[in-house]
């Protein structure tokens, strides 16, 4: 049975779904105002894994994973960059969404925009309002009444006296207690039309936490089987969720609180805050000339598959750090699963569970979607496989690394594709394919004429640019970049 770490009881507990054999499970997605970095990536690859997880489990998954499509950050980039909101958002969504086809990141089943969803934000903020958890201040604004809900701090740990303890100096607001946070934002004048709607208290614009509580409830009713996202989400977002969709409906919002781990650069967080992010696209496209010019950017096909198995490798709950010493390693160390499938092609096998590799890869991943130990296996295959032979081996192999997303692209082409994190970097790419096979019809021509003095010295210009060749019978050569 497949047990999820629920960090609302700090326990790893068996999944019990409220529909047997039917998982609803809800993502917090991308604010987009700005191309995603690798922390996003983080969360992408780790909730897919975990929904492809639970498709290959016989659940019947519905998946929704949100965009937040109006906020401040994304105002003030409209405002800055002089263009619409509707275009800046359309812009940065189709960026994320060709960042996600890189990674082999599955769509959700529903990926509900906020913008569409304000009159069902409206309707729970009017509930709590009757319920006397929700009042608007003289400013206009429409705020949560922290103080008024009971379980307040639940998720996080946080207590309300801690909160306060945590405040360094008073601000100057219209809010009854510091600890209130915005439900409904008044228009501003100089703020975009676009940014403002009509409602019972004014014109203006919802707040960021209702709108997931109101995504969630209309897309998949409450409770939520899974709610998940990124580490950052715990507190103030999760929490804040929590007390508006069970302040006004009762019950519990979500059943099991899934958080992926953050992803570390030099011990601080990658964010954009702090500076330190490095963007996917830049990360992924080889190089390319200024891959933040559209939406759709050159895809090296070795760093995308590279990046995404180093988010796999990880258990989603750990933490992660983010060095190009690591990069490298991750590369080296898929470059090897990929030249077992090269040296031993697969057959195409249907996974027996009850066989022992596939068994132990099923126990791994029912621990709280664990892929690291499931990856673990993987590299045991790939040692079978390339001990006996077995097309067998290899091809179990293959299938089990599509339930992580790995392991799916021709073999030749992936290790044939230049990489920057590969081994002997820039040197490796000094060749192109064409010129690497002249030179290799070439060295087969001296060994043809027994020149093996100029077929050695061919195989050593080859393997000084990065390129190692391995020779197969019949007189075929296979090539990768090292």
């Amino acid at each position: 049975m497949l047990h999820i770490y629920n960090t609302l009881s700090r326990l790893k507990e068996p999944l019990k779904t409220i529909e047997p054999g039917r998982v609803r499970m809800y993502v917090c997605g991308m604010t987009v105002y700005d191309f995603c970095h690798l922390g996003h990536a983080r969360m992408l690859v780790s909730f897919d894994v975990a929904q492809r997880w639970l498709r290959a489990s016989g659940y019947q998954v519905n998946y929704v994973r949100n965009i937040t499509d109006i906020d401040d950050k994304i105002i003030r980039r409209a405002v800055q960059t002089h263009r619409r909101l509707g275009e800046v958002t359309e812009f940065y969504i189709d960026a994320m969404h060709a960042d996600e086809r890189a990674l082999e990141v599955e769509p959700p089943d529903h990926e509900p925009r906020a913008t569409q969803h304000v009159g069902g934000m409206i309707e729970i903020i009017k509930r709590l309002e009757e319920k006397a958890l929700a009042y608007q201040s003289d400013d206009g604004d429409v705020n949560y009444a922290v103080r008024a809900f009971p379980g307040y701090g639940k998720l996080s740990g946080k207590s309300l006296d801690d909160l306060r303890a945590g405040e360094r100096v008073a601000v100057a607001t219209a809010k009854r207690d510091p600890l209130d946070f915005v439900l409904w934002k008044s228009a501003k004048a100089d703020e975009p039309p676009e940014s403002k709607w009509e409602s019972p208290y004014g014109l203006g614009r919802p707040g960021w936490h209702i709108e997931c509580s109101a995504m969630s409830r209309e897309l998949l009713g409450l409770p939520l089987d899974i709610h998940g996202g990124g580490p950052d989400l715990k507190f103030p977002h999760h929490e804040n969720e929590i007390a508006q969709s069970e302040g006004a409906f009762g019950g519990q919002l979500a059943q099991v609180w899934m958080h992926c781990g953050p992803l570390m650069v030099d011990a601080d967080k990658m964010s954009k805050s702090l500076g330190n992010f490095r963007t996917i696209r830049e990360t992924i496209s080889g190089g390319a000339q200024s891959p933040d010019d559209a939406a759709s950017y050159p895809v090296n096909l070795r760093e995308a598959q590279m990046l995404r198995f180093f988010i796999v490798r990880n258990h989603y709950r750990s933490v992660q750090n983010y060095t190009p010493e690591n990069l490298l390693d991750a590369q080296n160390a898929l470059d090897r699963l990929y030249q077992t499938l090269q040296n031993v092609p697969p057959v195409r096998v249907k996974i027996d569970w009850e066989q022992p590799a596939a068994h132990a890869f099923r126990a791994a991943m029912d621990d709280d979607f664990n892929s690291s130990g499931a990856v673990a296996v993987l590299f045991e295959l790939a040692s079978e496989a390339n001990r006996t032979g077995s097309a067998q081996a290899s091809g179990l192999l293959r299938e089990l690394g599509s339930i992580l997303g790995l392991l799916q692209s021709d073999p030749a082409a992936y290790l044939q594709t230049s990489s920057r994190y590969q081994r002997g970097g820039a040197a490796a790419d000094t060749l192109s394919s064409e010129s690497i096979q002249a030179l290799i019809d070439a060295r087969a021509a001296a060994k043809k004429e027994r020149n093996f003095a100029r077929a050695d010295q061919l195989r050593t210009q080859l393997r000084d640019a990065g390129i190692e060749l391995e020779d197969k019978p019949g007189g075929v050569t296979q090539w990768r970049r090292a």
